[in-house]
């Protein structure tokens, strides 16, 4: 519920503008402004500069394993300036952008949201790639597919690093999708962390290096004339903040193309499945968030200053962070935590639990797969295998999946394929303790914020 709203915005100086406050407002994929195309990696001055992280576990660039699906590219066409670089860095003709927004376009309004759990990130990313083919051929394709991975990475992509589960030595966020989990890094000291609900397999949480600067707060939406609003929503008319109708939440906070990290989420969707393309939060957890963010970006904020915002909901308000915090978004589906192996489900299908990505794991912390006893060997396997799949349950490889069969009992379309996954079958992860890695590996959680939400067991929580 987000993209559409840029449709309607992006029309003048004055809609650039509001599109910042409410965009980001329409649950969540959001366009930046025309500035954001390829943002450079951002730094800060009150800690060590940004040192490169791994944005997937054996990829050295995150724009590398970005999958393209149409609703992605429908928000990305609500910035002018996309549909002018298409024609002047790959040279596509007027016509061909309008096929490509046509058909972007036409896959976001079909999304059916309330129709069956059946979707997966390789069988969106399949359907983009048919279509886009399409319109401009398979040698453009490819290209144009290169552009459009490298502009949602945010452009910091060649500044991550191969060197997976790594440890920030300067002041940043990292969340990593699988684990759902956010963590605040302050000169390399993790200082809090916060369970987190990530983008559906529809609209998958991007990889890459990207940067907060601004924490807005009682963000209102407009919900877009689109078919999936009518009946819900009246078009045009705005749902202010603190609404139960407002999937943003009392705070919004931009961090690049398309994404956002916000509040707004139920307890109960965390650890899961919750948004479109965004970092989502509880309203306890975001107004927590704020204040934390703001003090590692050098703004005032206190918790009373959130309290006395959330009691004036009619007031959008901005605070602008004085340095711009570093924001990195991994998919990390096996790590080393704090002497633990930590192997989480491959909810996106993108074929990284295997025995390949494990040995780089290890080796990472120095340890390699035959130092482990004949039990650890054998309980690993099973693991990877256990999680190599995707939210529905089926074997993720990473490639392309075949099309969803229709759930009996609903009215087949010709869009049966297109539905949001919300839910995810079966266990999430597996930890097991290995002797070798003791000491060793990714911090535990800090004071973790679970916003309410079950914790799994075994999971380690430390204080700072």
């Amino acid at each position: 519920m987000g993209i559409e709203l840029l449709k309607m915005t992006w029309k003048s100086p004055l809609a650039l503008v509001a599109a910042v406050s409410l965009l980001i407002a329409s649950g969540c994929t959001t366009t930046a402004p025309t500035n954001t195309a390829a943002p450079s990696s951002p730094t800060t001055s009150a800690s060590p500069a940004a040192t490169p992280s791994p944005g997937a576990n054996g990829a050295s660039a995150a724009a590398a394993n970005l999958p393209v699906t149409l609703p992605v590219l429908d928000a990305m066409f609500a910035d002018d300036s996309f549909a002018g670089e298409l024609k002047s860095k790959l040279q596509l003709t007027d016509e061909q952008v309008e096929g490509l927004r046509k058909v972007a376009s036409e896959e976001r309004a079909n999304l059916d949201e309330e129709g069956a759990q059946s979707g997966t990130t390789p069988a969106a990313t399949r359907r983009a790639s048919e279509k886009i083919q399409s319109v401009i051929g398979a040698e453009k394709a490819a290209a144009f597919n290169s552009f459009v991975s490298e502009r949602w990475a945010g452009g910091g992509s060649a500044a991550l690093d191969a060197k997976p589960n790594s440890v920030p030595t300067d002041t940043r966020v990292v969340v990593n999708a699988p684990a759902y989990r956010m963590d605040v890094f302050q000169n390399g000291k993790l200082v809090k962390s916060y369970k987190v609900g990530i983008g559906y397999p529809e609209f998958p949480l991007p990889q890459g290096l990207r940067k907060a600067d601004t924490i807005i707060f009682n963000p209102v939406w407009t919900p877009p004339d689109e078919p999936w609003v009518k009946g819900k929503f009246a078009p045009g008319k705005k749902v202010e903040a603190g609404s139960k109708d407002n999937p943003l939440g009392l705070i919004k906070i931009p961090i690049g193309l398309p994404s956002l990290i916000h509040g707004g989420k139920a307890a109960a969707r965390l650890g899961g499945f919750a948004s479109h393309g965004c970092v989502g939060l509880t309203n306890p957890q975001v107004q927590d968030f704020s204040v934390v963010l703001a003090s590692l970006g050098g703004a005032q904020l206190t918790p009373e200053d959130v309290a006395a915002n959330a009691k004036t909901r009619d007031e959008t308000k901005q605070v602008k962070l004085s340095t711009p915090v570093p924001v990195e978004l991994r998919y990390e589906t096996i790590v080393v935590e704090d002497g633990r192996l930590h192997i989480y489900r491959d909810v996106y299908d993108k074929g990284t639990n295997t025995e390949e990505n494990l040995r780089r794991v290890l080796e990472a912390f120095g340890v390699r797969l035959e130092d482990l006893s004949e039990q650890e060997r054998a309980q690993v396997t099973d693991a990877l295998k256990a999680m190599a799949r995707d939210a529905q349950g089926n074997p993720a490889d990473g490639q392309p999946a075949a099309s969803p069969t229709p759930t009996p009992g609903k009215a087949a379309n010709k869009n049966a394929d297109v539905r949001e996954t919300k839910t995810i079958k079966g266990q999430k992860e597996v930890v097991i303790d290995i002797a070798a890695l003791r000491g060793k590996g990714y911090p535990a959680p800090v004071n973790l914020d679970t916003g309410g939400a079950p914790q799994p067991k075994g999971q380690a929580k430390k204080k700072a």
